[in-house]
This record gives C-alpha cells, sequence and structure tokens, in this order.
C-alpha cells in the first residue's frame, strides 16, 4: 500500500514573523540589563573592598615600650623631659600632654623610672602598618630595633570609640560624632514623625478636594524634590537666627533635618494609606463606626508597615546628609562629647567629611573606618525597616 505524504508542519505553528524583530529586542534587552547589573555589583564590590582595605586598619593602634621617667619637673614643667630624646618623636604628643593628670589620678607614678606601654605617634603608627609615612631613617631605625625587641604592639584601637576628635590622629575618635548623630536623629524624629504621620492622615482621609487642599498638596510635594542645602539655609535663618537655638547642637540639626524629612514622610504616609482597599473602609461604615474610629481602627493598622518603612528610609537619609548641616554649624572640631541636646556636637556624616579634608594617612584610615560604621548603621535600619514591614503584614495578613 503506497504510503500518504504529509506537508511538513513549521517548527512554531503560531510563530508571526513581524515579532522576531520584537523577540531579538527583548534579547538584547534582557542581556544589556543583565550586563548593567554586573557592572553596577561590580562598582559596589570595588567600592566596599576598597573601603574595607584602607578601614580596618584603623580598629587596631600602635603601643611601644620605652623607658619613662616622671619627674616634678617632668609633671609641673615639661612633660617631654620624661621620654628619652631618641624617643619624644615616636610617642604621642597627646599621652605626653597627659602625663600631669595621670600623675595626678595616679600619684604612685611620681618619682619613677620605668618602662612603659605608650601610644605611638600616628607617623609610628602608619610605619607599622606597611603604609606611607614621612619618618627618617634614624627614626625608622629606632623602630625596628623596638620591634625586633617586642616592644611594638599593635591593639586594638579602643581610643575611637571612648573619644572624640583630636587635632593629633592617633588620638582622634568617633563618640561624640555616634552620640551627636543618636542626639539629632531623636529630634528629628520626634519633629517630623508625628507632624508628618497626623498631617498625611488628615489630607488623606479628612480633608476636602478644596483649592487649599490642593494648594497644599503641590506645595508637600515641591518640598519632597527641594534641594537639602536649601533646609540648611532654612535652618541658619530661622532657628538660629530668629528663635535663637544654641549653633553647632543637636536640637538645630535635628530641627533642620525634621523639616527636611517631613514632606518625605508625608508623601511615603499618604502613599500607604491610599494602599488600603476601600473595601475596609466601607466594612466599618457599614458596621456602624464613624470616620475617625473607621481610620484608627482599620485603616492605619493596615498603614503601618508603609508608614514605618517611609520614615526609617527617611531617617536614614537623614543620618548621611552633610550639606544642610554645613549651614548651622556642625561641621566642625568637636573634642568633647555632647550630654544634652543643645550642647554643641557634630555628627558621622560630619565627622566624615572633616577627616576626609585631613593630609595625614591616620586621618584617611579613620575615614574609612567611619564609613564602615555609618554603612552599618544604614543597614541595620533598613533591615529594621524590612522587618517591621514583614512583621506587620504577617500580623494583618495583608501585603
Amino acid at each position: 500500500m503506497r504510503k500518504r505524504r504529509h506537508r511538513s508542519l513549521p517548527k512554531h505553528p503560531f510563530e508571526i514573523k513581524q515579532l522576531k524583530s520584537r523577540a531579538i529586542k527583548s534579547y538584547l534587552f534582557k542581556w544589556l540589563s543583565i550586563l548593567t547589573i554586573f557592572f553596577a555589583l561590580s562598582f559596589l564590590f570595588i567600592f566596599i573592598s576598597n573601603i574595607l582595605y584602607k578601614g580596618m586598619s584603623a580598629f587596631n593602634q600602635t603601643y611601644i615600650q620605652v623607658p619613662v621617667n616622671i619627674t616634678p619637673y617632668a609633671v609641673t614643667t615639661n612633660p617631654r623631659v620624661a621620654i628619652q630624646r631618641d624617643h619624644r618623636k615616636l610617642v604621642s604628643r597627646t599621652w605626653v600632654r597627659n602625663l600631669p593628670q595621670m600623675v595626678k589620678e595616679t600619684p604612685t607614678l611620681l618619682n619613677t623610672h620605668e618602662e612603659m606601654w605608650i601610644l605611638a605617634d600616628d607617623e609610628v603608627d602608619q610605619y607599622i602598618k606597611g603604609k606611607n609615612t614621612k619618618l627618617s631613617s634614624k627614626d625608622r631605625a629606632i623602630i625596628d630595633k623596638l620591634k625586633a625587641q617586642k616592644k611594638v604592639d599593635l591593639r586594638f584601637n579602643i581610643i575611637f570609640f571612648t573619644h572624640g576628635d583630636s587635632k593629633m590622629p592617633e588620638y582622634a575618635g568617633f563618640l561624640s560624632a555616634i552620640k551627636g548623630t543618636i542626639m539629632m536623629v531623636f529630634v528629628t524624629m520626634m519633629v517630623s514623625f508625628p507632624i508628618g504621620v497626623m498631617t498625611a492622615i488628615y489630607l488623606e482621609e479628612f480633608a476636602d478636594d478644596s483649592r487649599v487642599t490642593q494648594i497644599i498638596e503641590i506645595n508637600i510635594n515641591n518640598l519632597a524634590s527641594v534641594p537639602p542645602i536649601l533646609f540648611g539655609l532654612l535652618g541658619l535663618a530661622v532657628f538660629i537666627n530668629v528663635m535663637g537655638v544654641p549653633r553647632s547642637s543637636a536640637l538645630v540639626g535635628g530641627l533642620t533635618l525634621g523639616l527636611m524629612t517631613l514632606p518625605i514622610i508625608i508623601v511615603s504616609t499618604r502613599t500607604a494609606l491610599r494602599s488600603v482597599p476601600n473595601a475596609i473602609r466601607e466594612a466599618g461604615f457599614a458596621l456602624g463606626l464613624n470616620k475617625f474610629q473607621v481610620v484608627w481602627g482599620n485603616v492605619l493598622p493596615l498603614a503601618i508597615p508603609g508608614i514605618m518603612t517611609g520614615s526609617i528610609v527617611s531617617l536614614a537619609h537623614a543620618i548621611g546628609e552633610t550639606s544642610p548641616l554645613l549651614l548651622v554649624g556642625m561641621i566642625t572640631f568637636i573634642p568633647d562629647s555632647p550630654s544634652f541636646v543643645t550642647d554643641a556636637t557634630t555628627v558621622m556624616s560630619a565627622q566624615i567629611y572633616t577627616w576626609a579634608s585631613m593630609p595625614q594617612g591616620a586621618y584617611i584610615e579613620r575615614t574609612s573606618a567611619a564609613i564602615l560604621i555609618l554603612l552599618g548603621v544604614m543597614m541595620i535600619l533598613n533591615m529594621i525597616a524590612i522587618m517591621i514591614r514583614s512583621r506587620f503584614s504577617k500580623r494583618y495578613n495583608y501585603e
């Protein structure tokens, strides 16, 4: 029996020839997107690696063991004579200046002559860490001799976390900036969060769609895109010149950043309120609840994840700002830690800016270490925002 021939079917019976070019473009766009992400991650890896390479060494500090002769003349007149002439350039000048205070706290040190572990000068510290230094060949030979005698030691840099800024790089710390940032953030949230959330609730749930409301909404949206330095000018003009708030204090910095984050919190809160389905509101009204009860008991709990996420992200953005603080005097030399919001202080971003402008290598590594701490704080805040959003979403079974 003769076999019947069948016509060969196309590989893709539903293929449209006009879509081939679209498929090619889609394929190219896909790989271009992957390539873009690869380059972005590569630059991020290079940035983090560079910061880690330069900053990790700041968490260690060099100490040297040298003879110290603590005489009454050294305590009362010239503390430098307590150190031998060959070692004077190798020890920290801050340690030498603090010698009278050390003797006052421990009187038994007077009239003693013994070898003590002393904080080394920043140039010695850089030499021990294998970095560029301005030490002379004679000083390097002395350091090498001390190192051979095991009188040079790298210890954890506790000074970095227990002291404020200093003109001596080896004695510069980050404590005052950390405390100033905590105080400033507290003031910022006390100002921007309640005002921003209440304003957003009123505009979204209670205010009528009038001409005045529209003008307010337009101004809020415009303020959300204003450059941060303009808020610094506003803080300088209103809080310092008119209201008399202390300059360089956490209070004026918090108020200024509170104004900057206020429009962002309002916009993010309104977006979170809009994301709640109208069926929730209608169900509340159907049960006989009034407007306030519906908003407070039904709408607001469902909007909390979005509200908290927007607020914490805006807070993290405020922590990294420097330009508004420049105009209210928070980028300055503050060696002492603040004890109240009206005390002069600095913040982490301002301290990083100050150290980055210094030429000494010890300040460069401290700048990188401070950046690591700031990045860690911002990552923690973003993780908290994600955790809060996930927790409340599961609690109310609403995503």
